[in-house]
């Protein structure tokens, strides 16, 4: 019998008084009054440990204005879309918008420590679209991106890393060198890689923004679709992790 239908089957009754200040009487009166009380004090017990249980993962989504939700009210941003959207799939999980517009990966790696608390589970990593956007020498996105995760990783939280691709414009030459930074890392690292974060955005007119770059909320769903089974798994392994 389960303890709740065990609480519902017991009757509270007072101890049966002792006749004329003689001991009490034993027998079947007294025993549901002592059973209830210890059935009581274990579901109290089980109720002080189910938040600790029912904590939700914590996930930063680290980012540039891809991230922040750029032109978009804020429910509609990256974070808050995805979070629903796992919710929906039935995880418990939180995630934080640390998204900057405008951010390089030298100004996310200046800002994470306070921008990743302590007590979080996972990140996921989206930087390097300003870098390549500014034509900057591939090696130094490289270098910070580098230093962000090296720093994750001495801190002990697991990351999904986002990759970004150059914009054509820039070249061919650029483009290879560039868009290899991402693939580089995550085996050093070994950490989950998703290849592209504007997957089936970029290039569609209908899902971005009047500046080409930004998504719309259907921008900004379609890349939730997309990611979002490796986001799955990125959570499973952040389970296992603290579990085993």
């Amino acid at each position: 019998m389960s303890l709740c239908a065990f609480l519902g089957n017991v009757t509270l009754r007072p101890p049966v008084p002792a006749p004329y200040g003689g001991a009490q009487r034993s027998g079947k009166a007294a025993r549901p009054h002592w059973a209830r009380l210890l059935a009581l004090a274990l579901l109290g017990l089980f109720a002080l440990a189910a938040p600790a249980l029912a904590a939700p993962l914590r996930l930063v989504a680290f980012g540039d204005s891809l991230t922040a939700g750029y032109g978009l009210p804020a429910n509609q941003s990256f974070p808050a879309r995805l979070q629903a959207a796992l919710t929906k799939a039935g995880h418990d999980v939180l995630i934080e918008n640390a998204g900057v517009s405008g951010d390089t990966t030298s100004a996310g790696l200046a800002r994470l420590d306070w921008s990743v608390p302590e007590g979080t589970d996972g990140v996921i990593l989206e930087l390097g679209a300003n870098d390549a956007l500014r034509g900057l020498d591939p090696s130094i996105p490289e270098k910070s991106l580098d230093a962000l995760l090296a720093r994750l990783k001495a801190r002990g939280i697991p990351v999904l890393l986002a990759g970004m691709l150059a914009p054509p414009n820039l070249g061919q030459a650029y483009g290879e060198r560039f868009n290899g930074i991402y693939g580089r890392l995550a085996a050093t690292y070994d950490v989950p890689l998703y290849p592209f974060f504007l997957d089936g955005v970029a290039g569609h007119p209908n899902l971005v923004q009047p500046d080409g770059l930004h998504p719309t909320a259907q921008g900004v769903d379609v890349i939730v679709t997309r990611i979002q089974p490796a986001v799955e798994a990125f959570l499973a392994q952040i389970k296992a992790r603290k579990n085993g």
